[in-house]
């Protein structure tokens, strides 16, 4: 797919400098790309983190990339997106943790809302040499059952060059 912008999405206990220097890398490649800076969490980081995607006018598709514990929110953040008639044409999880439904014993933090329709673009999943070899093996297992693309960063290539290959194929 060829992405209009790509949204950078830290995880909530961060700051988007935890993505260092991958928003210029691949700005070099030509990539519009948005990195939200937001320091709430749950459905208020989903709340600020379209607030600031929406000021930047975003051209569309979105592909919305989320890093560590921003992955569950990745459909709450695409259905504010959806509602503001942005189209997502795609989601990247970077050793990420992946959305799940609310469980009835999720009571004192409940994970952000995911539609029924979701996905409703296709998927990926990117594991970098920065991870740990087990931290992500349940999350990359089932990215695999559910027949999205599963890549892992080998250096030396630049995360940016995997991420853009990976993007590709979706």
């Amino acid at each position: 797919m060829t992405p209009g912008t790509l949204v950078l999405l830290h995880a909530p206990s961060s700051s988007a400098a935890a993505w260092g220097d991958l928003p210029e890398m691949l700005r070099s490649y030509g990539m519009d790309v948005v990195t939200p800076d937001v320091t709430e969490s749950g459905t208020r980081y989903v709340a600020r983190a379209s607030l600031i995607i929406a000021a930047t006018a975003p051209t569309s598709p979105l592909v919305l990339i989320a890093y560590g514990a921003a992955g569950p929110l990745l459909p709450a953040v695409a259905l504010a997106q959806r509602a503001a008639h942005r189209k997502v044409g795609g989601y990247v999880f970077i050793d990420a943790e992946l959305p799940r439904p609310q469980r009835e014993h999720d009571h004192e933090d409940p994970p952000a809302p995911v539609p029924a329709d979701w996905p409703d673009a296709p998927c990926g999943y990117l594991r970098t040499n920065g991870a740990e070899p087990d931290e992500h093996r349940q999350a990359m297992r089932e990215a695999t059952l559910r027949g999205w693309p599963v890549v892992e960063h080998r250096p030396p290539a630049a995360v940016a060059q995997a991420l853009s290959e990976l993007i590709a194929t979706l």
